[in-house]
């Protein structure tokens, strides 16, 4: 048995959870209403509050989409009763962000901004606090979505090695190389 796939989702107060025709499974809550299509061979049971999700035979393919399923499930539910957040930090002399509305802009030491639009089922803010590193802070209830964006975010400047310029996750550790005066 898969490990993941035959713990049962927990379902929080305040959320409902639906599994409408071809499989397909609605989670709304206060944060908001995700949908997720579901592979048929794998079947959902919404008992009480819980959901559980089981699959037909044990074959490798099964146990993948058993476990995969169930964590998109729970990941549904968390992102509609809590949500998600990821923080980026710009590390740089000069590095800034603003947003407005869903536009942010990027001031990452290129000769020009960069100016990236946010899907509209995310919020972004900015902050910079007076000596610390400015700050962009993403947050919405579709965890995928939030990842993917933040990816992108941090791929228009990855963090270097030597002096850590760059736009980095926060709490991020980086591997650091010694310059070339610790080859003396």
């Amino acid at each position: 048995m898969s490990r993941i796939g035959k713990n049962p989702v927990k379902i929080a107060k305040g959320v409902t959870v639906n599994v409408g025709p071809d499989n397909v499974i609605t989670v709304k809550g206060p944060k908001g209403e995700l949908k997720q299509a579901i592979d048929p061979d794998i079947k959902v049971e919404v008992k009480d509050d819980k959901v559980e999700l089981m699959r037909p035979t044990d074959q490798i393919r099964h146990k993948a989409m058993h476990g995969l399923y169930r964590s998109l499930v729970n990941n549904m539910v968390i992102g509609v009763s809590e949500g998600y957040t990821k923080t980026l930090e710009l590390v740089g002399v000069g590095f800034k962000a603003a947003n407005q509305g869903n536009l942010l802009d990027l001031s990452l030491g290129y000769s020009h901004n960069i100016v990236v639009e946010i899907p509209k089922e995310l919020t972004v803010a900015t902050a910079q606090e007076k000596g610390k590193n400015p700050k962009v802070i993403l947050t919405s209830a579709d965890k995928q979505l939030v990842g993917q964006v933040a990816a992108k975010i941090r791929s228009l400047r990855k963090p270097e090695p030597y002096k850590g310029k760059g736009v980095k996750f926060e709490g991020e550790i980086l591997r650091r190389k010694a310059g070339k005066a610790a080859g003396k």
